[in-house]
């Protein structure tokens, strides 16, 4: 018979590695998966990504009775809670406000899931273009801050029209330099592709191919899907802004026509009741002329710039949503097309 003593010394040992697990995913590092294009070719889907806390300070759970490794839903069902709310956690980061970079990858809580605390909301990863206090603008899908170009052009996807003099393009030769999306146009002899800088080239020398030109959204218009959905603003997804990333302790001018930009952050993110009355903008039922900001804000968007749901649909993330820093792939499984095959040069490689 195995003595009690040895049973106990296991179930120590156990416990112990379960908690020494459990506290380094929530303060310093945590895997991830890419379920979708909206960051390629920087991250493509099945890559596994390990996100490091300590990057950005770790920040403490907001609903700490959780069932451990599970996110939003138990497991094996569809429709119960992994968490009680019943306790939680105001916000709270270790080592202060997290000190994002310019074009950091970083990893948050999606910010408009408002039935959820803020750590069991949706994971989200893109790359962070503009940081508290800048002025950011879109230009030709391109990102400027403070008036100078600020972007990563190389590591960037757009759509584009490809014009040929035949009536289709050879399958297996975009799969093999990687080009995944894409289909026929209306017109004869018309494609769109996504395509990065690179493959733009490639395309250029495809035999019958006879031009290669972005499908860049012009100026003008208003579209109702684009952050803050208001007329006064009359923007698409290549071309955005200019437009304030709130800092915490500066203060903005608010007027009936400025009031939709930082509305949400107003009411939801910094919990103030709002109200408007004959044009005139009461908060905490006091006449306010301008509001200054609790928190820090960052700006989003993915790399597939024409395939992302981003910043430039729902606005800022708030500094208590980020998450952390996507620093390496793990590994990366190829699981287009219902494969299941391995992407070993992918393995182990940075993220920038």
């Amino acid at each position: 018979m195995i003595k009690k003593s040895t049973i106990k010394d296991w179930i120590k040992a156990i416990l112990f590695a379960f908690i020494t697990i459990l506290l380094f995913r929530i303060f310093f590092f945590e895997a991830f998966t890419i379920p979708s294009a909206s960051m390629e070719k920087t991250l493509l889907t099945g890559d596994y990504i390990l996100v490091s806390k300590l990057s950005y300070g770790p920040r403490i759970p907001n609903t700490p009775i959780s069932f451990p490794f599970a996110h939003q839903r138990l497991p094996f069902t569809e429709n119960t809670n992994s968490y009680l709310e019943w306790l939680k956690i105001p916000y709270l980061r270790l080592f202060g406000p997290p000190q994002i970079e310019h074009n950091d990858v970083v990893v948050f809580n999606w910010p408009m899931e408002d039935d959820r605390p803020v750590d069991q909301r949706t994971f989200y990863i893109k790359r962070c273009v503009g940081i508290s206090g800048d002025t950011l603008e879109v230009r030709n899908g391109l990102v400027y801050i403070n008036g100078k170009f600020n972007d990563r052009a190389e590591k960037l996807q757009f759509d584009y029209k490809i014009k040929t003099d035949v009536d289709s393009i050879n399958n297996d030769s975009l799969k093999l330099i990687g080009i995944t999306e894409g289909d026929r146009m209306q017109n004869k002899g018309e494609f769109w592709f996504t395509l990065d800088v690179e493959n733009v080239q490639k395309m250029k020398k495809f035999p019958h191919v006879t031009s290669v030109e972005p499908l860049i959204d012009r100026k003008g218009g208003y579209n109702d899907y684009m952050f803050p959905e208001s007329e006064h603003f009359l923007w698409n997804v290549d071309h955005f802004g200019p437009i304030y990333i709130p800092e915490a302790g500066d203060s903005v001018k608010l007027t009936m026509d400025s009031l939709p930009l930082y509305q949400r952050i107003i009411e939801v993110y910094e919990n103030n009741v709002l109200r408007v009355s004959n044009d005139s903008i009461f908060i905490n039922n006091k006449y306010a002329t301008h509001y200054t900001f609790k928190m820090n804000y960052f700006f989003m968007m993915g790399d597939n710039r024409h395939n992302s749901a981003d910043s430039r649909f729902w606005g800022f993330v708030p500094e208590d949503h980020i998450v952390g820093k996507a620093v390496l792939i793990l590994m990366s499984i190829d699981k287009t097309d219902g494969g299941n095959s391995i992407r070993g040069n992918r393995w182990f490689k940075s993220v920038d």
